[in-house]
């Protein structure tokens, strides 16, 4: 959860992905309840791998919303009480968050990140918990001490300032989360508001290596060079070797594409949003 990025050099997730080796018609976009068949996109659509993508990060977003109503919640329970709350009061959530780790496969790290002043104790606060590579829970203990920790001041990173400035779900990266867990990843968060005063975030992270190997083959079966980039144009990933996952995107405004939520064009690319998830499939035009 920091939003520092490396720089292209060993890292697999920085490689760009071979081209498709077959010339795929169809591409599975769910099942179908009535009688029990599976629909097919055919020819392969832009649009139906956009809204692929979607259901892709939307289990991920249901985890990231839930973590906001139940802190919602708790913070509202504790103003009905005459009282601002303290970092102990938000114990009150680790049972929900230890349970999206073990039920959200996608989901890395989770939890309540309270904007300055929130909490009566601490200047800032991250209620934030992690699975280890051996399945185990633990939770991320940072030094938020301005004096002497790079990361007291978090306000300026695209996962807390993204819903804090719009009001709106946000997909921050890919970056290097050396906050957590040194690994390139995504953070998927949403703003929490308690009687319309921002309190801060409700926060997910996925490893980008788990959501490259859910999209990639979606983007490959696109008959021309396709990527995914967030509302700032960050590529989150590739199947373009022109656009290495990292890179910036220049030239559309994604965000507005993005609050307008419908497709466009800019100089011979094709921009579909991915419905209401933020992210964009951007696609050469042929």
């Amino acid at each position: 959860m920091s939003d520092s990025l490396k720089q292209p050099g060993s890292s697999p997730c920085l490689v760009p992905p071979p081209a498709p080796t077959g010339p795929s018609t169809a591409v599975s976009v769910g099942s179908s309840r009535t009688g029990g068949a599976t629909a097919l996109l055919d020819p392969v659509t832009d649009t139906g791998v956009a809204a692929r993508v979607r259901g892709t990060l939307e289990a991920v977003f249901d985890t990231v919303a839930q973590v906001r109503a139940d802190t919602t919640a708790l913070l509202t329970r504790i103003g009905a009480r005459g009282r601002r709350p303290a970092t102990a009061d938000l114990a009150a959530l680790r049972p929900g968050l230890h349970l999206h780790l073990a039920r959200q496969e996608l989901v890395s790290g989770v939890g309540f990140v309270a904007a300055p002043g929130l909490l009566t104790d601490v200047p800032a606060w991250l209620e934030w918990w992690q699975t280890r590579a051996d399945g185990s829970v633990r939770p991320l203990l940072l030094d938020l001490d301005p004096r002497q920790s790079a990361y007291s001041d978090y306000t300026h990173w695209d996962w807390f300032a993204l819903p804090r400035d719009t009001g709106r779900r946000a997909v921050a990266g890919p970056y290097v989360d050396y906050l957590c867990s040194d690994e390139y990843s995504l953070t998927l968060s949403a703003p929490v508001h308690v009687e319309g005063r921002f309190a801060g975030v409700a926060a997910a992270d996925v490893y980008l290596r788990h959501f490259e190997a859910a999209v990639m083959p979606l983007l490959r079966r696109l008959p021309a060079p396709a990527h995914l980039v967030n509302a700032r144009g960050r590529v989150a990933a590739s199947a373009d070797p022109a656009h290495l996952v990292g890179s910036l995107t220049k030239g559309p405004d994604f965000g507005a594409l993005l609050a307008d939520a419908r497709p466009g064009r800019h100089q011979g690319l094709r921009l579909v949003p991915c419905d209401d998830i933020p992210l964009v499939l951007v696609v050469a035009e042929g």
